[in-house]
């Protein structure tokens, strides 16, 4: 199984970058986040006629989030179930694919340390924290991927030193991120490459970021481990980010021998 996961930045701006990338790929399934649309205009049809099964939920402007599969899921779900507020239902998301849960986020950014959004950013990794232990067993095959909005270690983000206060390296939000992901969840791409540097991010406000390959590792796929240690390869393909009108991040995919 191939899983892949990309925040597209706009999902009616970026359609062609979608169906060229799964046209050249042809992943399981494909998670994205930020699509920033309301259901009544999500380019449903045109996705649709890739092949693909489409399941998505939207708001106007920003958030949303998407999961395409190349076969029906066995059940589809949308936000927490802590009756918390419903914006939420566009930033998560979960399908069942041939038994295995498989959650895509879109986690708050949380702006600046110190602010309410940065509060509710550290509440969000622990509410999905309990999401996971209600709906997943770390003894059976899982898969929680998205944007995280967190670099978790030093070698995840380009002159780390000067990032600290920065509120998706600040040490409250890694060690948060770390505390949702201790319920049973792997790092695949730490597990097979404990020590190599990929960036799934770089700035549109910096702009020989790319060029310089300043960037950050802001996505990322994790299984629980009776699914991680059936990961073969992990990637990141920087292409699609050197295309014109590209989002500001790029596509991270994993293959499981499942």
């Amino acid at each position: 199984m191939k899983i892949a996961t990309y925040n597209v930045n706009s999902i009616r701006i970026r359609l062609d970058a979608i169906i060229s990338w799964l046209e050249k790929h042809t992943p399981d399934v494909l998670c994205i986040q930020e699509t920033k649309c309301q259901d009544e205009v999500f380019p449903l049809l045109v996705l649709q006629s890739t092949g693909y099964k489409v399941h998505y939920r939207g708001m106007k402007s920003y958030n949303g989030v998407a999961v395409l599969t190349r076969v029906e899921p066995d059940g589809v779900f949308y936000g927490f179930d802590d009756q918390l507020p419903e914006i939420d239902d566009a930033r998560l998301m979960r399908v069942v694919l041939r038994g295995i849960p498989i959650i895509n986020t879109y986690v708050p950014n949380g702006y600046k340390v110190g602010t309410p959004q940065h509060e509710y950013k550290l509440k969000w990794y622990g509410r999905l924290k309990r999401y996971f232990a209600q709906h997943l067993s770390p003894d059976l095959p899982a898969i929680w991927c998205g944007d995280m909005n967190v670099a978790p270690e030093p070698i995840d983000v380009h002159s780390p030193e000067k990032h600290l206060k920065h509120v998706c390296f600040h040490e409250s939000v890694r060690n948060a991120y770390k505390d949702a992901a201790s319920w049973g969840f792997v790092d695949v791409l730490r597990q097979l490459y404990p020590d190599k540097q990929l960036f799934t991010f770089w700035d549109y406000l910096r702009p020989s970021s790319l060029e310089q390959n300043k960037g950050w590792r802001l996505d990322h796929i994790l299984a629980t481990r009776p699914l991680a240690e059936k990961c073969r390869e992990v990637d990141v393909d920087i292409l699609p980010r050197r295309a014109p009108r590209a989002s500001d991040h790029t596509f991270l995919w994993a293959a499981f021998d499942v």
